[in-house]
């Protein structure tokens, strides 16, 4: 277990960067005042979209919730912290001010991030699990995944271990497909995981720390021939404060990583709490309430068109006797053929026919809504094999009428709620300000052998702020652990400062344990829970 207030780096006690803080009367007054205001809008909009829902199991809801928001406040103890740990070391800024500073733009990146990767990560788990999400099975899933990523983040966390909530989520989800496949009875059409994706994302959590870390030694070592100032590269004297434009770039790159951690990981949470509402209140979140009144008719107008395109490319003779099981079949298996574009076609028209009475979604009767954004969940899963796996040959204008009904489709059923990011960036800020010591020392001064300098902490943030941000544009999740602590452990290479390879170790095994163990845990649990539920 890591000593939060050691000095191994070099740091005498009376001099060590926690010992010094400042602004404690306040931080805690302020920070309580914001979670307050946040508890109260979170409960108000909740109770807002559940009046047009017919019945709601309050116990089974709050629990839900209550195990998601616990990921994100136990993610708060591993990555926000990260953040934070150079401009403590640095004395940029006071560690409870440095902290705060953090959390509110960790909000500001959870309020304006996207969603595309809280919709990538869950398209790692099995269609019909998102499909099923209000059944036994999909509660199953939900709850597994949620518990063994807690499980193992508090285990790492306890241990002062920088792991990654992104890469312990993967492998959470990865466990349930794996135990969903080996549960289903024999000649059924079950999928496991969805390998592709799955491919794509570990890429991403793979390449990110190599990124960081030689990226990071690659800037230092620039900073060197063209920052020729001694200051930059000397750790700090005392308690004062660094040059006030060293100290500018670092709190910069600390406030550049927290938002964009804030927009990567802080959408995990998100993506989950949304199956949860789909599945315990369908009729309130199974279709998008918030949008422009008239996306449905947008909706019905780009249905039309794909339609019309689909019927090109449908041959003679083909018949299909089950519409909606032949696109089942073709998503599950990732596989294309003639019976599927006519089945695809007819499925796209009897969807849409169903939606063809009403106006807006809020006129669509609450029976229908359920089954209406399975439907079309389900069309744009097929959509995929079309526009990004490129299995039916088109010509140009009748693939853009394909991607432009996969937006529609996108907007009808990938969306979250105002109130489910804010109450994400609460539970973030709540973890940070309660675990963060623990990591931010680890990152602080047991990966390097000497002291922290200014050049290296600015490096390695500006590598992090930049790679977590771009992984956000592109949709994938990357770890801000992994990316900053070996940002840290590149510059202390470029600097010759020596690393502490008993961290480094620790790092590694953590990293490499990581993916088994929270597999293991998922798989398990989803195995116990089935029999729960």
């Amino acid at each position: 277990m890591v000593d939060v207030v050691s000095s191994e780096a070099g740091i005498p006690r009376p001099d060590h960067p926690l010992e010094h803080s400042s602004g404690a009367k306040w931080f805690l007054p302020a920070f309580g005042v914001l979670v307050l205001a946040g508890i109260i809008y979170v409960g108000y909009a909740l109770s807002q979209d559940l009046a047009v829902a017919k019945t709601v199991p309050w116990i089974l809801l709050g629990i839900a919730l209550l195990i998601a928001l616990g990921f994100e406040f136990v993610n708060g103890f591993h990555d926000t912290a990260n953040a934070v740990a150079t401009v403590i070391y640095t004395r940029s800024l006071p560690a409870e001010f440095a902290v705060m500073w953090s959390g509110v733009f960790n909000f500001l990146g959870v309020l304006t991030s996207s969603g595309a990767v809280a919709f990538g990560i869950l398209s790692l788990l099995p269609v019909e699990l998102i499909l099923q999400v209000g059944s036994s099975s999909g509660f199953a899933m939900v709850f597994a995944l949620l518990v063994a990523a807690i499980l193992w983040n508090l285990g790492t966390w306890f241990l002062g271990l920088p792991a990654s909530s992104s890469h312990t989520m993967v492998g959470s989800i990865i466990g349930v497909g794996l135990a969903n496949q080996f549960m289903a009875p024999a000649g059924s059409a079950t999928s496991g995981v969805e390998w592709g994706q799955a491919t794509n994302v570990g890429m991403s959590l793979l390449v990110s720390p190599l990124v960081g870390f030689f990226a990071a030694a690659i800037l230092l070592y620039v900073m060197k021939l063209l920052v020729r100032n001694p200051a930059l590269y000397e750790a700090p004297k005392g308690n004062t404060p660094p040059p006030w434009w060293i100290r500018a770039l670092l709190i910069f790159t600390c406030t550049g990583v927290s938002f964009a951690h804030g927009s990567n990981d802080g959408q995990k949470g998100m993506g989950l709490i949304m199956l949860i509402l789909i599945g315990v209140v369908p009729t309130a979140y199974a279709l998008n309430r918030t949008p422009d009144i008239n996306y449905l008719d947008a909706y019905k107008s780009a249905s039309a068109a794909v339609e019309q395109s689909l019927g090109k490319y449908v041959k003679p003779g083909v018949t299909v006797t089950d519409a909606k099981a032949a696109v089942q079949e073709a998503v599950r298996s990732k596989s294309w053929s003639d019976q599927t574009t006519l089945a695809l076609q007819t499925y796209i028209h009897d969807t849409t026919a169903g939606l063809q009475p009403y106006a807006t979604v809020d006129k669509v009767p609450t029976d229908l809504v359920s089954n209406a954004r399975n439907d079309i969940y389900l069309i744009g899963e097929a959509l995929k094999l079309i526009d990004k796996k490129k299995l039916l040959p088109m010509q140009d204008a009748d693939l853009q009428a394909v991607t432009r009904y996969h937006k529609a489709v996108d907007n009808a059923t990938k969306f979250i709620p105002l109130w489910v990011k804010i109450a994400v960036a609460l539970a973030l800020g709540l973890g940070t300000m309660v675990g963060w010591k623990r990591i931010v020392v680890t990152v602080g001064e047991k990966i390097g052998k000497s002291h922290l300098t200014y050049g290296q902490g600015a490096a390695a943030e500006l590598v992090a702020m930049v790679t977590i941000g771009m992984a956000d544009r592109l949709g994938l999740p990357v770890s801000t652990t992994h990316v900053l602590s070996s940002g840290v452990a590149g510059t202390m290479a470029a600097n010759g400062s020596g690393l502490q390879w008993a961290t480094v170790r620790n790092l590694l095994l953590a990293w490499v344990l990581t993916l088994p163990c929270s597999i293991a845990l998922a798989f398990g649990l989803f195995v116990v829970f089935r029999q729960v539920f």
